[in-house]
């Protein structure tokens, strides 16, 4: 049973978050062609990013409430910067009173990243603190043009 089905029993609002997750992925250039396990066609949610760029690197910030920073893998191979985990489902203890929303997503998030060839893929770093992932990637330093004096 796909997610769209299965999410449609919750409520309408499980729906609307599973169409909007689709047209991110649309947007951003992930079709779903890959078929492996680390494709975005396989990803339950995509967390909202932010990106800015200053003259010296990169910061994207992606909203991950709830997800254990250390339980978060951050890649980087030939120019694309994957952001991959999960987040878990509550707890159902039986007592809890019926549920008659559930809006939250769970499950598998991921999201990719084009690089330009501009960035210092050694340097880049991340940490999670209050639900947000930052990720901090240099840009390599520009060559700067030098007079060369000539001998004679």
């Amino acid at each position: 049973m796909s997610n769209l089905i299965r999410e449609r029993t919750f409520g309408p609002w499980a729906m609307h978050r599973e169409l909007l997750n689709e047209f991110n992925r649309y947007v951003n250039g992930d079709s779903g062609a890959a078929n492996d396990a680390s494709s975005s066609a396989t990803a339950d949610w995509a967390p909202a990013v932010d990106i800015a760029e200053y003259a010296d690197r990169f910061v994207l910030h992606a909203d991950v409430p709830g997800v254990d920073p250390a339980s978060i893998e951050v890649t980087l191979e030939k120019g694309i910067l994957s952001l991959s985990g999960s987040r878990e489902k509550d707890a159902d203890t039986g007592t809890a009173v019926e549920r008659r929303r559930v809006e939250r997503a769970h499950g598998r998030f991921f999201r990719r990243f084009s690089l330009p060839d501009t960035v210092d893929s050694e340097a880049v770093s991340a940490r999670g603190a209050n639900g947000v992932l930052e990720v901090v990637i240099p840009k390599r330093p520009t060559a700067q043009p030098r007079r060369i004096s000539v001998a004679h």
